[in-house]
């Protein structure tokens, strides 16, 4: 099931490949990558979902991984029976072209295991400072 949170994202068509971020929540889905930024919504049945996306540029320079420099609208379908999730897309500005990609699920570190990381700060276990006779004026 794809489930509300951070993903790192990887994605490939024919001509080039990409890495960005995503983030899942309440329906909606957003991110961004080197050359765009992404938006849209989400629906989630059982362990399938489908997504559109808007994109639009943020970085003048290389075309996309569709091979155009427009904005675009995907159309998702994908899976994700635990934390990674593979989908294909297309883009209704490219017909024919499909793009394979994954999601992997951003997990913190549990507060226990960062706990036993950085211990708790005692100021008595600072090492002290020799004491010295005072001198006169």
């Amino acid at each position: 099931m794809l489930k509300d949170g951070t993903y790192a994202a990887w994605y490939k068509t024919p001509i080039d490949q990409g890495t960005g971020i995503v983030h899942v929540a309440d329906g909606q889905i957003w991110g961004r990558d080197s050359l765009m930024t992404y938006h849209g919504s989400c629906k989630v049945d059982g362990d399938r979902f489908t997504a559109t996306l808007s994109t639009k540029r943020h970085t003048d320079g290389r075309a996309t991984v569709f091979g155009i420099e427009d904005e675009l609208t995907l159309d998702i379908e994908g899976s994700c029976p635990g934390k990674i999730a593979t989908y294909t897309a297309t883009a209704q500005q490219v017909p024919g072209m499909v793009l394979h990609g994954t999601l992997i699920l951003t997990e913190p570190p549990a507060a226990s295991a960062q706990a036993e990381r950085v211990p708790a700060f005692n100021p008595d276990k600072l090492p002290k400072l020799p004491k010295l006779p005072r001198r006169p004026r």
